[in-house]
């Protein structure tokens, strides 16, 4: 029996023996549920803005400048605001905060977290590993081109603003009305990045071999991630500073210079104008949980990385909103900045901003470099947007590679200190096999490639596992389990409107977002390029890599446990945390009065003690009792 059993609100839980009691008590265990040995304390953010800027700099990324503004125009305009703010509370912001809260927690990646909150379901952290491994071998890709164009832009004209390159072709014209042009004329800035960076073949069969000057820029992009990640925290912390801030500057620079520009007012107004019958369309409304769940990054493992390494009794409420909010304010501002030169565009070329408007690599590397082409000081302006991108992706990139590095840390850190000896050895060897993986996209066929990773790798499977990710911590954990261990970090418990967001909205919203992708679902194609039957099936390979990884887990998970099927089930569906009230007891002080120190306490017996805020098991857990 326990001698005593004594907790009050925003204290410890202590177990004491009477006999043993000392004059002085010994210093309180406070702290998260770790797998580190002794000895070898967790790494922890130096400063609470190194953990904001990171999460703002991963969660703000490239899709916040050529995704949403494409987005919100196409779905509605301005009415297409209205269902991306409610998925923004009913889906991003309880994901964000759900994601923040388990990370600092348990401070493990996305593998040993969710493997202590529900081992059946730990092959969905497994699998937002692989979808981050694979995202990260073609992301840098971007970052590639982006630098390419920034070595391009120290020259007066630029090499997209004319025709007299080597790389272009006879349909080439500088020309910018688009009424006096036939139908098969390309722009400089087109044929530049076709032709000259891609130097894409006719189809993903012709693949081609990696080109060395886009093989060397890739190499220095990785390099350059090495460098900001190599010291964990302790240098990501730093690099922050300028990569997460440094891009506002230069959004607002182009907003302020787009504005100037003719044709400008007709471009925002086209962005913001409503078209309220799309607000009926179920599509609009999968487009806006879409947008708010990829943009916050949602499954991929980097809000859980981040978060674990934070201090244990940090505030993860005010950091979700605080990031939240920056997320969607980043992305309205650069909706006002790419539009502003859409109108731009549309007004030299005699046409529709509808015509000019895209999205993706297109905008990036297409038309907005037009646009730029014309302007006065053209070099100065191609500088500072390609700056913008490359510190945009660099920072969302490096906090990708952060999740697979402490991922393999976590879970192998005897093995690295004893083969690799230092845990930046690690780091350069993931980034030297994600530089490898990375060269199929820069062949000839390698934008085809690109497109197949980009598709499969992430729009297909990411909700499926991001679905059993909210089922693994809102329904088998328990939202009011989760919204105690807040509790016990913070000081307070999350409102009533996130429980409910974490039970049921979210979990059905994702849902519901998965069935509609499924039932929508249209094989991937570049443009006007359909791949074949053996492209589509790489693609589904691709896939499979990552949902496979849950009834791996799974079967992992129950081969684990003793006794018959139903009780190895019933055994995977515990947490591994320990659940005995506001904080879990001291090992060693059970210990002093138990004669057998393997037994802890059973939920049963603590939950009797009067004043022990014990938390009830979620109603999924009672019914595998």
């Amino acid at each position: 029996m326990l001698s005593s059993v004594w907790t009050q609100p925003g204290r410890e839980t202590r177990v004491r023996d009477p006999m043993l009691d000392k004059e002085e008590d010994e210093p309180e265990h406070r702290g998260p549920v770790h797998d580190m040995e002794p000895g070898e304390p967790r790494d922890q953010w130096g400063r609470k803005a190194d953990f904001l800027l990171a999460m703002v700099g991963y969660a703000v990324g490239l899709g916040n400048v050529w995704r949403f503004p494409y987005l919100c125009y196409k779905s509605g305009g301005g009415a297409f605001l209205i269902p991306y703010f409610i998925m923004l509370f009913l889906c991003g912001i309880p994901l964000l905060y759900m994601e923040l809260a388990v990370g600092q927690y348990t401070q493990q990646g996305p593998v040993g977290a969710l493997g202590k909150i529900c081992p059946l379901l730990k092959g969905a952290g497994l699998a937002t590993v692989v979808i981050t491994f694979l995202f990260s071998t073609y992301y840098n890709v971007i970052i590639t081109w982006a630098l390419y164009y920034l070595f391009n832009s120290f020259q007066e004209p630029l090499p997209w603003a004319r025709c007299d390159n080597p790389w272009n072709t006879g349909n080439c014209t500088t020309g910018l009305n688009r009424s006096l042009l036939h139908n098969d004329s390309t722009s400089p800035s087109n044929e530049f990045f076709y032709h000259n960076v891609l130097k894409i073949s006719s189809g993903i069969d012709e693949f081609g071999a990696p080109q060395w000057d886009l093989s060397l820029t890739l190499l220095l992009a990785w390099i350059i991630v090495y460098l900001c990640i190599f010291k964990g925290v302790k240098s990501t912390g730093k690099v922050v500073y300028f990569t997460a801030t440094f891009p506002y500057i230069v959004l607002i620079a182009l907003l302020i210079r787009g504005v100037t520009l003719d044709g400008a007012v007709d471009g925002i107004m086209f962005f913001l104008k409503p078209k309220w019958y799309l607000l009926g369309t179920a599509e609009v409304w999968i487009n806006a949980a879409a947008q708010n769940f990829g943009s916050i990054g949602i499954a991929f493992g980097g809000c859980i990385t981040l978060s674990s390494y934070n201090k244990f009794d940090n505030n993860v409420f005010k950091d979700t909103l605080m990031i939240a909010c920056i997320n969607s304010a980043t992305s309205l501002l650069a909706g006002f900045a790419i539009f502003s030169i859409m109108g731009y565009m549309a007004f030299l070329q005699g046409t529709t901003v509808e015509e000019v408007a895209t999205q993706g690599p297109g905008l990036a590397f297409v038309v907005y470099p037009q646009a730029i082409a014309t302007m006065p000081v053209s070099p100065l302006w191609a500088i500072l947007f390609f700056i913008m991108l490359l510190l945009l992706g660099i920072d969302s990139q490096f906090c990708t590679v952060e999740v697979i590095i402490t991922t393999l840390y976590d879970h192998f850190h005897p093995l690295i200190r004893k083969y690799l000896k230092r845990k930046e050895v690690l780091v350069l060897l993931v980034c030297c096999v994600s530089y490898l993986l990375g060269l199929p996209n820069i062949t000839q066929g390698g934008m085809y490639f690109f497109q197949l990773i980009d598709f499969y790798a992430s729009a297909i499977s990411l909700m499926i596992i991001a679905f059993f990710e909210v089922v693994a911590i809102s329904w088998i954990y328990g939202a009011n389990r989760l919204a105690r261990n807040i509790e016990e970090m913070t000081g307070n418990k999350p409102w009533l409107y996130f429980i409910v967001c974490w039970y049921g909205l979210s979990p059905i919203l994702i849902g519901g977002i998965m069935i509609f992708g499924f039932i929508q679902y249209t094989p991937v194609r570049y443009g006007d390029y359909y791949y074949p039957g053996w492209g589509q099936g790489i693609g589904w390979v691709i896939a499979s890599l990552s949902i496979i990884c849950l009834p791996i887990g799974a079967v992992h998970a129950l081969l684990k446990e003793r006794g018959g099927f139903v009780e190895r089930f019933r055994a995977t569906l515990k947490s591994k945390i320990p659940d005995w009230g506001s904080l879990a007891f001291e090992p060693e002080e059970f210990c002093s009065y138990n004669t057998d120190p393997t037994v802890l306490p059973s939920y049963d017996d603590i939950s009797r003690h009067e004043g022990l805020h014990a938390t009830p098991l979620s109603p999924m857990q009672e019914s595998a009792l």
